[in-house]
């Protein structure tokens, strides 16, 4: 495999390569390799300031594990085993387990975990939306919530890093929209009016799919509490196969599966969010409970508008 211009090649292995022309004049590369590598290459996201912009991503399918040569990659280094080691030479689970043993005891020093700052957002969209049935809900107050949604993609791993950026880029244009108009339905009249409802790049397009990355989590955590056995990776898939698919083209559904690979194992997942068993399922069921007025409150103001949700 050859990219242009550099004179790199992994001409060891037959290569399939797919190109994914994204919205915003964006575009994703996936090269599919046996034995089984899969390389994602992504190219101009206008809105990252990540290090992600322009780098190659290596995800080693089978074995659980991914080689990002990022800033973080290179400062922290990665161990023989192929695990994310600091200078240390300690482990993710070690500098948490540090960490965790340093911090203090007492009730004022433990803050709110990012699931319980997640559920708590939503449950209190969700009063505010059913104490009045005529409620117009705050742009802004939407967006403080919904912000906090990232933190759980960004927790899945590489596997969700393009779902992470896009729901991040969304969330930053209804930010920027906030400024301007004061309620959701305030940003879906306008571009119904101007007929924009569905272009790329709308507030009322973005609007949607933010909501589908709502959906997307809770469906996850729904898969996630159903049995112990169940694994974040089988969650995850019916996830994205119930919520996403149908609106991805093959190229799109082909690299999420590939990427499945690189997820975290559940216990990974529970550490990152600094939860345990108990302690996640709480804050998981919490947020489920929340997410469906809001989502329901959000289908509401299209189908009021006489705009269909198969978009």
């Amino acid at each position: 495999m050859n990219r242009e211009g550099d004179g790199s090649t992994h001409s060891r292995f037959p290569t399939a390569r797919i190109s994914l022309q994204l919205k915003d004049n964006r575009d994703m590369i996936c090269c599919i390799t046996t034995p089984p590598f899969v390389l994602l290459f992504c190219n101009a996201f206008p809105h990252s300031n990540s290090d992600f912009f322009g780098e190659m991503i290596v995800m080693v399918i089978g074995n659980n594990k991914t080689l990002t040569p990022n800033f973080e990659e290179r400062k922290k280094g990665i161990n023989k085993k192929g695990i994310r080691s600091n200078k240390r030479g300690e482990t993710e689970v070690e500098v948490k387990k540090r960490e965790g043993g340093n911090m203090a005891q007492g009730k004022e020093s433990v803050k709110a975990t990012p699931l319980a700052a997640m559920a708590e957002a939503f449950e209190e969209l969700s009063r505010l939306v059913n104490s009045c049935s005529s409620y117009h809900l705050s742009l802004i107050h939407f967006c403080d919530a919904c912000s906090l949604v990232s933190v759980l993609f960004g927790s899945l791993g590489i596997a969700f890093k393009y779902a992470e950026l896009e729901y991040v880029s969304k969330i930053r244009d209804l930010l920027e929209a906030s400024k301007t108009y004061e309620t959701l339905e305030d940003i879906i009249d306008r571009d119904v009016k101007y007929n924009t409802v569905r272009s790329a790049g709308s507030h009322s397009r973005n609007l949607r799919r933010v909501r589908q990355g709502l959906d997307l989590i809770r469906v996850l955590f729904e898969q996630f509490l159903s049995s112990n056995d169940f694994s974040l990776r089988e969650a995850a898939s019916t996830a994205y196969s119930e919520v996403c698919a149908p609106y991805h083209t093959w190229a799109v559904r082909a690299a999420v599966s590939a990427g499945m690979y690189a997820l975290p194992i559940r216990e990974q997942l529970l550490l990152r969010l600094n939860e345990d068993d108990q302690s996640a399922e709480k804050q998981m069921r919490r947020y489920i409970n929340a997410s469906l007025p809001i989502m329901a409150y959000v289908d509401e103001l299209y189908k009021a508008r006489d705009i269909s949700l198969d978009w």
